[in-house]
């Protein structure tokens, strides 16, 4: 079994118990981490205090050196890297390095940058001089679906900011967490500054968030556990920055190109097999273009080939665990129950072996059905019709109690621009724009608290000092 990366070393948990870490593809063991315990978090919590006033006084730029030597190592090792998330978590590999590995390889270099331009002894306000300090001891609990991204996006941060961190990643697909602590460890970060405690939500991640050596709590996951989380941190009023769950909308206006529109909302809806929380899981078209954008999104969803994630044809790896694709499985029997058209795909298993769920479509979904309204977390895409105008299209949008993204299509960019400023969501796409990886990600609503990547998700780890002079 392997070991936890505690105050700058491997060490064994004080739990003898561990998890086994299990390929969706074929449903076999292939490694096993610790279940961390509540003596892990005091050990971790303990190195990370003791290793805070150091850190936060080191330079920026020295900060920021450390981390960019971790994110060349990140490229360097793209391959073996994106091999773990292929096999741990199922990304077909194409998708496992692209996505997985190279773009967080990019998002920790440009935490890299900000460390060294970042203005934190920056600002006047009248007589005072304002100073942005690290928040302190960060836990950092992250989940399976972007298993290395998601890591970075809250460890590069924290550490550029001067904060220290113990991170909790997922338990289903934990591997590409060990492969970055490697690296930190590797390239030279100090003792303490950054930990890593595999385990369960209940014994290693509550822990953490009650713990009274934690003064932040960065989580992602699904809006019910985020409830938790913040539940819990409340108690010590705790900073807390929640990134949850989505049921984003592709609004189609009359005038788009359909063709383009159709296409690049259903690779949005089945990147990951779906399993991605700001994923375009509604496609809301007019009546008078709704025929024809179903057939084309049939058309293009029956190209997404299941299959093995080391087979080049395949671009729908399996889904995480037997758990997951249960739970997609039952969301398409309901949408069904529910009266929505199943136009492709379905419940029935495509392979004997995995936890694979076929590219699947509704049409006929009417706002209000559960289809419509619940994040499914699959492959599962949703089209939606309206018939009125705008006003209607951009209600159906915002009828969910998520808003983490969406897109706009249509001829007239500023039209576009214009309904995209009406979604109450974080992030919207005009016509396909692509995804910006400094731009800040987050939502509204019960899709959570705070923003991540680029100065807006550096500043998430920083207090703010007035010094009157």
């Amino acid at each position: 079994m392997r070991h936890l990366y505690l105050n700058g070393t491997w060490r064994p948990s004080a739990s003898n118990e561990g998890i086994d870490v299990i390929n969706p593809a074929t449903e076999e063991t292939l490694d096993r981490v610790p279940a961390g315990s509540p003596a892990d978090v005091e050990a971790a919590v303990t190195a990370a205090r003791a290793a805070l006033p150091s850190w936060s006084e080191t330079p920026p730029a020295e900060r920021g050196r450390i981390l960019a030597a971790a994110a060349e190592l990140i490229r360097e090792r793209s391959d073996r890297i994106a091999r773990i998330i292929a096999t741990d978590m199922g990304a077909p590999y194409g998708v496992a390095t692209r996505v997985q590995t190279l773009m967080p390889a990019g998002v920790l270099a440009s935490y890299a940058q900000l460390a060294e331009t970042y203005d934190f002894e920056g600002g006047q306000v009248g007589n005072s001089r304002i100073f942005r300090e690290p928040a302190g001891v960060v836990a950092a609990i992250t989940p399976w679906n972007y298993p290395l991204h998601q890591i970075v996006c809250k460890v590069g941060a924290a550490l550029a900011a001067g904060c220290t961190v113990v991170l909790k990643p997922s338990e289903v697909a934990p591997l590409a967490a060990f492969a970055f602590a490697d690296i930190l460890d590797e390239v030279g970060l100090p003792a303490g500054v950054f930990n890593m405690i595999s385990g369960h939500g209940p014994g290693v991640g509550e822990a953490l968030v009650t713990h009274p050596g934690v003064d932040m709590v960065s989580f992602t996951g699904s809006t019910a556990a985020g409830r938790r989380v913040a539940a819990l941190a409340a108690g010590a009023i705790k900073r807390v920055a929640l990134e949850l769950g989505g049921k984003s909308a592709s609004v189609v206006l009359p005038d788009a190109d359909l063709g383009a529109a159709v296409k690049v909302t259903v690779a949005n809806a089945f990147l990951n097999s779906g399993q991605t929380c700001s994923a375009w899981t509604r496609m809301i078209v007019h009546r008078d273009r709704y025929d024809e954008a179903v057939r084309l999104a049939v058309e293009a969803a029956r190209t997404y080939t299941v299959g093995d994630p080391f087979d080049e044809a395949t671009r729908l790896g399996p889904l995480v665990s037997a758990a997951q694709r249960d739970r997609v499985v039952r969301y398409i029997n309901r949408g069904q129950e529910e009266g929505a058209r199943l136009v492709t795909g379905g419940a029935d298993r495509p392979a004997e072996r995995g936890f694979y769920v076929e590219p699947t479509v509704f049409a006929g979904v009417e706002p209000g059905m559960v289809v419509e309204q619940e994040e499914i977390f699959g492959p599962v895409l949703a089209i939606i019709p309206y018939t009125r105008g705008e006003d209607e299209a951009v209600a159906i949008a915002n009828g969910t109690p998520y808003g983490l993204a969406g897109a706009v299509w249509a001829g007239d960019e500023q039209r576009a621009v214009a309904v995209a400023r009406r979604l109450r969501t974080g992030q919207v796409a005009v016509n396909g724009g692509k995804f910006n990886p400094r731009a800040p990600f987050g939502g509204y609503k019960q899709s959570g608290l705070g923003r991540e990547l680029g100065e807006f998700g550096l500043e998430e780890y920083l207090e703010i000092k007035a010094v009157q002079l």
